[in-house]
């Protein structure tokens, strides 16, 4: 799924309290790019991940998913299009206590027309011979695997990681990076993945810097390096 981002403005507050959080951003991100949206703390990259995602509307701009705009859709079509479409992964796992790890991942799987399916997707992500256990007995990294799969298990074009090793070791961390390169080497969607750490922009088709509300720098990464190789 391509996405392209059209003079997208975000604001909050009115006069004197007004604060615009997004200046005027443009961008696009092709079809199967892992694009890596980078910037500090309050540079705007998690409210324009959130605007892509649908989660809230920009002040104005657009935001077109292949050729349809999110700014002429309403809260039913919004909904659709995430449903249908997208994937989520934060950085808390935000996982169902009383619910076991298959049952985490099958929940959102009822989400979906065309759901992937779920032991394959059990195995893809390591988590096949955990699948009957709560998320309290996992450890930090094991839950952000099944917080993927229940991302993933809709089978979305598009999806979305907001800081998704920000709560991990640096150990963990990159178990986690190489999971989200061989997710998209196998179901070719489009990744988009918000950090603070410079050194994940190395395994990105795609890096994007923001500061201050703006994007600062379009790269596209010839040769992008494996997840693995990464070091901070």
């Amino acid at each position: 799924m391509k996405i392209t981002v059209k003079d997208l403005h975000k604001s909050y507050g009115d006069g004197d309290s007004k604060v615009e959080v997004l200046k005027g951003i443009n961008c696009s991100v092709e079809d199967g790019e892992v694009c890596v949206l980078l910037g500090p703390s309050g540079s705007g990259k998690s409210t324009l991940l959130n605007i892509i995602g649908g989660i809230e509307p920009a002040s104005s701009g657009a935001i077109l998913i292949g050729s349809d705009s999110t700014a002429d859709m309403d809260e039913k079509k919004l909904t659709l299009y995430r449903r249908n479409h997208l994937g989520f992964v934060f950085q808390f796992y935000n996982l169902i206590p009383n619910l076991t790890v298959k049952e985490n991942i099958e929940v959102c799987s009822y989400l979906s027309k065309d759901p992937l399916d779920i032991d394959e997707l059990l195995r893809t992500l390591g988590l096949y011979e955990h699948k009957d256990k709560l998320p309290s007995q996992l450890s930090g990294g094991q839950q952000q695997r099944c917080a993927i799969g229940r991302a993933l298990v809709k089978n979305p074009s598009l999806l979305l990681c907001d800081e998704p090793t920000g709560a991990l070791d640096y150990k963990t961390s990159k178990e986690i990076l190489v999971l989200i390169e061989q997710i998209n080497r196998k179901y070719r969607n489009t990744i988009i993945i918000v950090t603070h750490n410079d050194a994940i922009k190395n395994m990105a088709h795609r890096i994007l810097k923001m500061r201050d509300g703006m994007i600062v720098s379009d790269i596209v990464n010839e040769e992008p390096l494996s997840a693995a190789d990464i070091e901070w």
